[in-house]
């Protein structure tokens, strides 16, 4: 009996020093948020009571207004909690947070607006606190959580807070999954080990051991996870891994190697109401989802068709002095949902010589055909394309002769957001072509606004596939407030290239 509370007590304290540094953190935001909601109230009482000389509706006592906020603000912090605003898949997905933010405040003060108003005594001295609060509130929620994240990067530097892995497996997920996490400064993970392979990035050697059981001679005891790659023909070693996840308390994972299988709409069920099977759908944009989206492009689409129109004078005029010889827009044969084709609508960008002729044919006939093939290469571009004019050279730049495609949107060829409309020629490249073709394409994406300039072809087609299988309307809205930024920051530097 001692001999098994010591091994227990040895467990629990283990399992405890594994989780201290991810509990802490969360304490210390579940503070931050709330020292953020008092700074932001006590500067909405100062803004509207202190400072300004407007009449106020209720002559509240300073004492009386926060004793009462302090008393809801539990609520408050419980209701971020159940945003899962504490949960550390939130930690780098800054969008993500924001949006839960911006709700979690606006539910909240929805909240003591309604706990004001079934008191007997009102909690507010004027209408215009709680909205000050709300707007100060979301301010100080944002800044602190950017703060908190800065400090904990910062830690990393010193290996403080690291999460310690093993990887289990010998495939090529195994070796991604090192270069992603190599870098624990930037990653926030320290790989302790590599099972099942050698693996190694430059000069940084990772420890490896040919099987699991080697590895448990000299395991950590501080290791807080275990991601395996892998499944083995053999299910005793999948279970010998699990079993050890399960009564070390460690965090355990499974990366399936066929990842575009796995990244989709995902379900549990049981089939014939006894045997669980996984239901993978190829795209997660079916249903209710497929209307909301098509709404969204004709209200959205044809208000910006409306904002941009002064936009299309001024690229015309300048299209047709740089060229007169050509016409002003260019129709494009792409490819959109279920192998469909369609025309899209872009600004000319080509001098009149070479329009309307294949990257291969133009080049032969400037005779330049040593330039195809680096324009294969660099994924199908070229810092300076010789065929492409001043004008056309700014508009691709800043994506200004992308515009006119609002037109296939409005009409319902394209989407707003989706994967790259592009020509058969450029997808028959792709192997998972039919899955990306099961949306809309799209006038952006993922990949213009992925914030790496000159990424490859295969790259690119990822992203277009990752979105195909993980649409959401909140991905949406980022991507639309991402391009936003791209087009401004391509206006300032003209330099980058999609």
């Amino acid at each position: 009996m001692l001999v098994y509370l010591k091994k227990r007590l040895r467990l629990t304290k283990t399992a405890y020093m594994k989780n201290n540094a991810s509990l802490l953190y969360n304490l210390f935001l579940i503070l931050g948020d709330f020292l953020a909601l008092i700074a932001a109230f006590v500067g909405a009482y100062i803004l509207r009571v202190t400072i300004s000389h407007e009449a106020i509706a209720h002559q509240i006592d300073s004492r009386t207004y926060f004793f009462a906020f302090l008393v809801l603000l539990p609520f408050w912090i419980l209701l971020f909690a159940l945003l899962g605003l504490y949960n550390s898949n939130i930690y780098e997905k800054r969008f993500s947070e924001l949006g839960r933010l911006l709700i979690g405040s606006f539910i909240g003060m929805l909240f003591v607006i309604f706990w004001s108003f079934l008191s007997v005594k009102p909690i507010f001295p004027a209408k215009l606190v709680p909205i000050y609060g709300f707007g100060l509130g979301f301010v100080f929620l944002v800044l602190f959580r950017n703060l908190a994240r800065m400090a904990r990067t910062m830690l990393f530097g010193y290996n403080v807070g690291l999460t310690k892995v093993v990887l289990v497996g010998n495939t090529a997920m195994t070796g991604e999954l090192v270069k992603s996490l190599i870098n624990s400064h930037r990653s926030g993970y320290k790989i302790m080990a590599v099972v099942g392979g050698k693996r190694h990035v430059g000069d940084r050697p990772i420890l490896t051991y040919g099987n699991f059981r080697e590895f448990l001679q000299s395991a950590p005891a501080d290791l807080h996870g275990i991601i395996q790659t892998e499944l083995y023909a053999d299910e005793s070693r999948n279970a010998e891994i699990l079993t050890y996840a399960q009564e070390h308390h460690i965090n355990y994972r499974f990366v399936p190697g066929n990842s575009e299988l796995f990244v989709g709409n995902i379900d549990v069920e049981l089939f014939r109401n006894s045997i669980p099977v996984i239901n993978v759908r190829h795209t997660a944009l079916f249903g209710w989802g497929r209307v909301v989206k098509r709404l969204t492009d004709i209200l959205l689409g044809g208000f910006l068709l409306l904002l941009s129109s002064p936009l299309w004078l001024l690229i015309a005029l300048a299209i047709k002095i740089s060229d007169p010889r050509g016409p002003v827009f260019y129709r494009a044969k792409r490819l959109t949902r279920f192998g469909n084709t369609i025309r899209i609508l872009k600004f000319r960008t080509m001098k009149q010589a070479y329009n309307g002729l294949t990257p291969e044919e133009g080049f032969r006939k400037m005779g330049r055909p040593e330039l195809i093939k680096p324009y294969r290469a660099n994924g199908d571009q070229l810092d300076v394309d010789p065929r492409v004019s001043t004008v056309g050279r700014f508009l691709r730049t800043t994506s200004l002769d992308e515009l006119p495609q609002l037109f296939n949107v409005v009409h319902g060829e394209i989407s707003l957001v989706g994967p790259r409309a592009l020509d058969v020629f450029e997808l028959e490249q792709f192997s998972k072509k039919n899955l990306i073709l099961s949306v809309k394409s799209g006038l952006t994406g993922l990949a213009l606004v992925s914030g790496r300039p000159g990424i490859s072809f295969e790259e690119r087609r990822k992203l277009d596939l990752y979105y195909v299988q993980n649409w959401s309307m909140w991905l949406d809205l980022i991507i639309l407030a991402k391009t936003v930024r791209v087009v401004f920051e391509r206006l300032l530097r003209r330099g980058a290239r999609y």
